[in-house]
């Protein structure tokens, strides 16, 4: 039987507005007043220091807002812009954290009156990157930078429609309480009671995985899922995004 349709999900245009500003903010207050040398130290994200992953932040907050208020916003994702001038952002500002505090003002200013509906969905992309990239900087600077519930919610429910969408089917279901459930994988589809393959995680895990900031098997091994069923075995099929 071929998978059924999914319906795409839809967000609260207010909420996801407020969960960027406040998620950005939390990033900002965290890193003022990082030394100099802790703004050098490595992180997991792909050679990058401290320093650039705070002007990596920074760069996105400010080409954010300017989409966001744009008349004809270009809306393609800017991952790939941004990945080409992090290191370049970096290089040309003497204090990252105070360009990014400056940014995130700007932002916050931007996005007082709700979002067209038609931006949501970019806005909900930006703000699941800023999730990501805020664990990011905890890792590698041991700063503990709360996590918006809003932001973890869309960003956890974004990340699990992602996984479905790639590998569509209906003989998996994979839990991420409170926030998400979704069914993938092709095979046998179940019709009631506990689907014969389950997958459970907690939403910051689920967010790793799905990123590839931590493998299948470290999950696994750390005891942060759990996986039943002969189908149950994701580990081909993530991350989901990179």
């Amino acid at each position: 039987m071929p998978p059924r349709t999914r319906k795409a999900r839809s967000y609260d245009p207010d909420k996801t507005r407020h969960a960027l500003v406040a998620q950005a903010r939390a990033v900002a207050e965290a890193v003022r007043g990082l030394a100099p040398e802790a703004l050098q130290q490595p992180t997991r994200v792909g050679g990058w220091t401290v320093r650039e992953l705070v002007a990596r932040i920074a760069r996105q907050a400010e080409a954010t807002s300017h989409a966001l208020t744009a008349k004809a916003p270009a809306v393609a994702d800017l991952a790939e812009v941004l990945d080409t001038d992090t290191r370049e952002a970096a290089e040309e500002t003497a204090d990252v954290t105070d360009r990014l505090a400056r940014a995130v003002g700007a932002l916050e200013a931007d996005l007082t009156g709700p979002l067209p509906d038609r931006m949501v969905r970019f806005a909900v992309t930006r703000l699941a990157e800023l999730v990501v990239r805020t664990d990011d900087l905890a890792d590698a600077t041991g700063l503990d930078i709360p996590l918006d519930r809003q932001a973890l919610a869309a960003t956890t429910r974004l990340l699990a429609d992602a996984l479905a969408e790639a590998v569509p089917g209906n003989s998996v279901e994979v839990r991420v309480p409170p926030y998400a459930a979704v069914q993938c994988v092709e095979g046998p589809r179940h019709t009631r009671g506990t689907p014969p393959n389950v997958v459970e995680t907690d939403p910051l895990t689920w967010i790793r995985l799905a990123t590839g900031r931590i493998t299948w098997a470290q999950a696994l091994d750390r005891a942060l899922l759990t996986a039943s069923g002969e189908r149950a075995d994701l580990s081909g099929c993530l991350p989901v995004l990179g």
